[in-house]
């Protein structure tokens, strides 16, 4: 039997973030192998993964990250069970280091795929299964390019967001950090009316004019009504529309225009947890 050291265990719990007793029994069932040891940490995971399968994953971390050149923005979520996990240093570290990594990728398969620390990042979220004991999965995983791309993280990491503008402009990374806030906080269903999904329109007439009925508004008068409706409803929902959150008076578009007069929100993404 190979003599395990302290130092190779500590290299061991340094690569794979596993415990220092679950890297010394790796590392003696392995005789010493360091690959082994990692492929036996790897198996471990694939084993708890496994057993965890249909647990929910709704906590976890949501960052975003914008490119050097401000053009590009992704934001995912690094998922887990609990909010105990989900507070941790070394998650939190995680989730930052994916989210710097998936800045190069278009899509979430190809970012799974990717390499990062020796294995797939599949691979990776397998290992730290095994290592935290819980369901550990990419959840959200949403890019934006833009002339100008802002980005938003609230407190804890529970909510961010990338925000796109026309044009790089003197004040549009405030200005994009404002509207990414104002995303985080009013969770609008689209950018503008034209970005609203038809099934959500024909709803939100149907629950107008059911409501109308109730009122004992006539028949005729419905239409006309709820179309009245439906604009609150874009001015409340759509990004574009709502009320600017730092000034009541003037909606979001308003207070781009404000910054520079050609300058519009061109995109933004949203992700939540928990």
């Amino acid at each position: 039997m190979a003599k395990i050291t302290a130092a190779e265990v500590n290299k061991l719990r340094q690569t794979t973030g596993a415990g220092m007793m679950d890297c010394k029994k790796a590392l003696v069932e392995a005789d010493g192998d360091f690959e082994k040891a990692i492929e036996i940490l790897r198996k471990k995971g694939q084993k708890v993964a496994a057993n965890r399968a249909d647990r929910d994953s709704s906590e976890g971390a949501a960052i975003a990250k914008v490119s050097d050149d401000s053009t590009q923005g992704v934001v995912i979520s690094l998922n887990c069970e609990t909010d105990f996990v989900a507070k941790n240093e070394s998650f939190v570290k995680l989730a930052t280091d994916l989210a710097d990594l998936a800045l190069g990728f278009d899509s979430k398969q190809a970012f799974l795929a990717a390499a990062f620390n020796g294995m797939t990042v599949a691979d990776k979220l397998t290992e730290q299964t095994g290592v935290i004991g819980e369901k550990i999965e990419i959840g959200s995983f949403e890019k934006l390019s833009a002339p100008f791309v802002g980005s938003y993280i609230h407190a804890g990491n529970k909510i961010a967001t990338l925000v796109g503008l026309s044009a790089n402009v003197d004040g549009a990374a405030e200005a994009a950090k404002d509207v990414a806030m104002q995303a985080a906080a009013m969770n609008p269903v689209a950018l503008n009316e034209a970005g609203v999904d038809q099934s959500i329109i024909d709803k939100e007439i149907e629950i107008a004019k059911d409501q109308l009925r109730q009122e004992g508004k006539p028949e005729a008068m419905l239409d006309n009504i709820a179309k009245g409706k439906l604009n609150r409803f874009f001015k409340d929902n759509t990004l574009v529309n709502q009320d600017f959150i730092k000034d009541s008076k003037q909606s979001v578009a308003q207070y781009v225009k404000s910054v520079d007069s050609s300058l519009e929100v061109t995109g933004f993404k949203r992700v939540a947890l928990g």
